[in-house]
């Protein structure tokens, strides 16, 4: 047995995870959670990145001896160093409100439709390249001599190593996925220097041994190598999909939905771009073509409004409410702030003329009714597009303990739905360290090593598609 320290960020808190690797066992406990709570400043909505770095090292004292550490967490976002390299300012939140207008100037240099050629990369408003660019005039960007996207920040101040690793990358909308190398024609026309950036690194590639002042802060024994792994964290949690063959769609679930399929090439239609599908990297050069929808932050917005109430009672209550009296578009961009996230949905229903939700358990339903409509829409669309026609639809991430939207996100579908693993992210993770240990070989065999050992759950469709066809007719623009 081998131990592994899966370094694993979420938008709302953080966690250190150790997974423990044998021949025929995969074993995952946590060391240690902490919570990320971004912080409003007069300059705007900003991460605590401070508090995260402590909490990885807590962590890693809490894991006590470990084989390789590897770091994931979500994208998009970076911090700016000097020339000395040290962080100018706490990195901005994607979240925050300085991306308003700017895709409209972006795409004024290079239209949409080339932007989307040449990147694959669905229209986000907080995608780094608009991040970038609403920071072309800044004071920090001016000074700045390296740019670190969130995950290699941190394996920076491990290691004392820089590089950009290659799936957190591909979101920046600077990456050709054809290639996997930066689109340099788009980073020239808008003025990007490419050469903030650090070497790319892929997945396996090894990041450095932890400095001597970490190894003293942690209590651990050196030498102890960090591993790259797939630094975002949908790259990690599509790796441990436990899927039999190539016939799956995947269904990433936590705060956002990643709704899509594991495919070899991009898909750079203009017909893909008008659906907004992304072309993001992921483990051994495959492509997660891929949907990025609103997923459980309408609820968790809810919950924090309504003082978290007890989830379990609610999900019951829920499940009790009439399906498919009201739904929303859970794209929808309206839903992206924070805030007030109840009333929000009741107007949003009221505008389209359906039943208001009043009470607590038909919001929630409302929202599980509109994110499985959601992930209905992006399989069936994935398919379409991609070419790609899929038996079985996998939800890994925290949602996979949500039966109800489990079981509705299967009727919606029409298609079973296999529930698990939970903590996908942190398992993937793990895996690709086990890999770069020669532990485990390809994804098919990581694959069967997770089917064998994870709790899965299946869920069969019930009854017939035609009322949540129904049901996405009832949205504005369907």
């Amino acid at each position: 047995m081998k131990s592994y320290a899966a370094v694993d960020l979420g938008a709302s808190s953080g966690r250190v995870m150790v997974g423990r690797v044998g021949p025929d066992s995969l074993e995952l406990t946590e060391a240690h959670r902490f919570p990320n709570r971004p912080v409003r400043t007069p300059e705007g909505l900003r991460w605590d990145i401070l508090s995260l770095y402590a909490g990885v090292l807590d962590g890693l004292r809490a894991a006590g001896h470990v084989d390789s550490v590897g770091i994931d967490s979500w994208a998009v976002d970076y911090g700016l160093l000097d020339a000395d390299g040290a962080l100018l300012g706490n990195p901005v939140h994607y979240r925050d409100t300085r991306t308003q207008g700017v895709a409209e100037k972006v795409w004024a240099t290079v239209p949409a439709a080339e932007l989307y050629a040449a990147t694959g990369l669905q229209y986000a408003p907080f995608n780094t390249l608009y991040q970038l660019v609403a920071a072309g005039s800044s004071a920090q960007l001016a000074h700045a001599k390296r740019l670190l996207l969130i995950p290699d920040l941190l394996t920076y101040w491990l290691t004392g190593e820089a590089g950009t690793e290659l799936t957190n990358a591909s979101t920046t909308q600077l990456i050709d996925p054809r290639t996997g190398d930066w689109s340099y024609d788009v980073a020239a026309r808008l003025g990007i220097d490419l050469e903030l950036f650090a070497p790319l690194r892929r997945p396996g590639d090894p990041a450095g041994l932890l400095r001597p002042d970490v190894l003293e802060e942690t209590g651990l024994t050196g030498p102890v190598p960090v591993t790259t792994v797939g630094s975002h964290d949908t790259a990690s949690a599509v790796a441990a999909v436990p899927a039999v063959n190539e016939r799956f769609a995947y269904i990433c679930t936590g705060t956002w939905s990643l709704v899509g399929l594991e495919l070899t090439a991009p898909v750079l239609t203009e017909a893909s771009r008008a659906a907004n599908f992304t072309n993001e990297l992921g483990l051994d050069g495959t492509v997660r073509y891929l949907r990025n929808i609103m997923g459980l932050w309408l609820l968790q917005e809810c919950l924090r409004e309504w003082g978290n109430p007890d989830l379990g009672e609610l999900l019951a209550a829920a499940a009790e409410v009439p399906a498919l009296r009201s739904v929303v578009d859970a794209g929808d961009a309206e839903f992206l702030a924070p805030g007030r996230m109840p009333s929000r949905i009741a107007d949003a229903c009221r505008a389209s003329g359906q039943p208001v939700p009043g009470s607590r358990a038909e919001i929630t339903r409302c929202i599980l009714d509109s994110l499985a409509l959601a992930h209905r829409r992006a399989v069936r669309q994935a398919q379409e597009l991609a070419d790609h026609p899929v038996d079985v639809v996998h939800i890994v991430g925290g949602g996979a303990r949500n039966a109800l939207l489990c079981r509705l996100t299967a009727d919606a579908c029409g298609l079973p739905v296999v529930a698990g693993p939970p903590e996908a992210a942190a398992l993937g993770n793990v895996l690709v360290q086990a890999r770069a240990n020669g532990q485990t070989g390809d994804r098919t065999e990581m694959r069967q090593l997770l089917a064998r050992t994870q709790q899965l759950t299946r869920y069969e469709p019930q009854g017939t598609t035609a009322a949540w066809q129904t049901a996405e007719a009832r949205l504005p623009g369907r």
